[in-house]
């Protein structure tokens, strides 16, 4: 079950207390103090690891403590630092200060860390304040005060295409025919109720990740159906992949369809309708073969397609087109990338998208 926010109460440990305690042996006068320092708390952190998919774990668990430090003791034993807590969190997830609401750190790389809450010092024991003129002191530290806050946590899915569209334009399907997800499938709307990741396998040994975000409909970016709570998983994908219906059970026009996506993603966010995007004619099997030819110019004419170009067309349950998409993908993602290192030649819009 994907989990994408939840807020939990984090504290790290408290340091251990220093000790007071003077050297008393038989042979040893004037042993002076020999209190020894307390341990450092242990600090709570947060560890990317992209075997997780969900922040199910700190849903069913809201409050998590790290280890206190141990006292100080004599003989100038110093006290066992706590152990850190360690907390593995999906690749995308970001973590709110719930109080102020700032965002304290984005975890996007395996293995990355951030200490949210650190560990109290160990207070220092008695054999520290010595001096010249004070021998034998009995003075010591407390530990350190623990830090305790509360966090939002909030998952953005990382994958390289996700598949937007309204409800029951077949991306689920699409999904299913792409890669070894499985997401469920009904002809009826709304069948994906959280965004669903799959990984493509592609000839040459590469790789996609592709999410199906649940269907969006119009007004879904004020709240609306289900897309709104997922839209903020768009914005981590790197390409769109605007699966229209080619022939939509209740009648409407694919072409105002796919104008009503755009608009829901541009509400929501600018930068979100500014992504590179590719526009595929989905369940195209539908449409009458002597009349396909027609139905794609004049889509792609509506659409704003310059002469000679036109939407790609597929069909997720007879697979028809589906290896040209991903391939199409495969090289609108190159020449992303190209253009974000700033290599002019390897940027443009390419013959499958607007």
């Amino acid at each position: 079950m994907l989990v994408d926010h939840t807020t939990i109460s984090v504290c790290s440990g408290r340091g251990g207390r220093g000790s007071s305690s003077l050297r008393r042996e038989k042979y040893i006068p004037k042993g002076g103090p020999d209190g020894g320092d307390g341990g450092d708390g242990g600090s709570v952190v947060f560890v990317g690891d992209a075997h997780l998919d969900t922040l199910a774990p700190f849903a069913r668990r809201g409050n998590f403590k790290a280890e206190s430090g141990r006292n100080g003791a004599s003989k100038e034993c110093y006290g066992r630092r706590g152990a850190d807590l360690e907390l593995p969190v999906p690749l995308g997830c970001q973590i709110f200060d719930e109080a102020g609401d700032q965002l304290l750190a984005d975890i996007v790389h395996p293995d990355q860390r951030f200490v949210v809450a650190p560990g109290g010092k160990g207070g220092r024991g008695n054999m520290h304040f010595a001096t010249s003129t004070h021998q034998t002191p009995t003075e010591f530290e407390e530990g350190g005060e623990p830090v305790e806050l509360r966090v939002r946590l909030e998952l953005k899915l990382i994958a390289d295409v996700g598949l937007v569209g309204l409800p029951n334009a077949g991306k689920s399907t699409m999904l299913s025919r792409i890669s070894h997800a499985q997401p469920k499938i009904a002809d009826y709307p709304f069948t994906t109720l959280v965004p669903q990741l799959g990984m493509v396998d592609l000839p040459g040994e590469r790789r996609l990740v592709v999410a199906d975000i649940p269907g969006l409909i119009e007004g879904a970016s004020g709240g609306a159906g289900l897309g709104h709570d997922f839209l903020r998983h768009i914005e981590r994908t790197s390409l769109l992949v605007h699966l229209l219906d080619s022939t939509p059970p209740d009648g409407s026009d694919p072409v105002q369809n796919y104008r009503t996506i755009r608009n829901e993603l541009a509400t929501f966010s600018p930068e979100l309708a500014e992504k590179p995007e590719i526009i595929a004619l989905n369940k195209i099997e539908l449409v009458d073969a002597d009349e396909r030819e027609a139905f794609v110019e004049q889509v792609a004419g509506q659409l704003g397609f310059p002469r000679g170009e036109r939407p790609l067309v597929v069909s997720g349950a007879t697979g028809e087109g589906v290896r040209e998409l991903l391939e199409a993908c495969w090289t609108r993602l190159a020449e992303t990338k190209a253009a974000r290192a700033g290599n002019p030649e390897g940027a443009g819009w390419g013959k499958t998208a607007r």
